[in-house]
């Protein structure tokens, strides 16, 4: 592997295990030294790939926010219908909590006000994102007729992030994965699903 080569997978590496710290205790819970001593490597050589727990943070919200386009892209392509959309989007919390996750930018939110702006920004554009897909998908929902619901589009894609994302926090905290499930059978019931 020659050291470009390894310095891609040692970033990706990096951002591997910061992902997970962050999605099971919180971006403010972990440092380098958690990274370092998981790697054996000094902490040093985390700051050769980033140079600031912020600019990895920055990174992290990046690479979700990346993987989400991905995700999002291959379910308008594979899904029929916004009834299908919707399920499929509700699956993407179930396979994350599933894992005994958090979903990684509702971990942060809980700390926004605690991180730098730039991941603060990120933060916001990961949530825009979502709102901006699940609008389309709402749309396309009413105007077929297929899905129901009062208010505006935005309004309503607001109100699915936000109870996926409180949905996560209670079953990991009260009831796990059937709690979960209950509450997004609701939600979808809620859209006429």
């Amino acid at each position: 592997m020659d050291q470009k080569t390894e310095a891609v997978h040692t970033s990706q590496q990096i951002l591997d295990i910061a992902q997970r710290l962050v999605q099971t205790r919180g971006f403010n819970a972990f440092s380098y030294a958690d990274i370092a001593n998981e790697m054996n490597v000094s902490k040093a050589s985390l700051h050769y790939h980033f140079t600031s727990k912020a600019k990895l943070g920055v990174m992290l919200i990046e690479r979700y926010i990346n993987d989400l386009g991905k995700i999002l892209d291959e379910i308008d392509r594979n899904a029929e219908g916004p009834i299908a959309k919707l399920r499929s989007y509700v699956d993407i919390y179930t396979r994350v909590l599933a894992n005994e996750r958090m979903c990684l930018c509702g971990m942060l939110a809980a700390e926004f006000v605690t991180l730098p702006r730039p991941m603060q920004t990120a933060l916001d554009d990961y949530f825009e994102a979502n709102e901006l897909w699940l609008a389309g998908v709402l749309e396309e929902g009413r105007h077929a007729a297929s899905l129901q619901f009062k208010g505006s589009v935005s309004d309503a894609a607001q109100f699915i992030i936000g109870s996926l994302e409180g949905a996560m926090l209670m079953a990991r905290s009260h009831g796990g994965m059937a709690r979960f499930d209950a509450a997004t059978r609701r939600l979808l019931a809620d859209f006429g699903i």
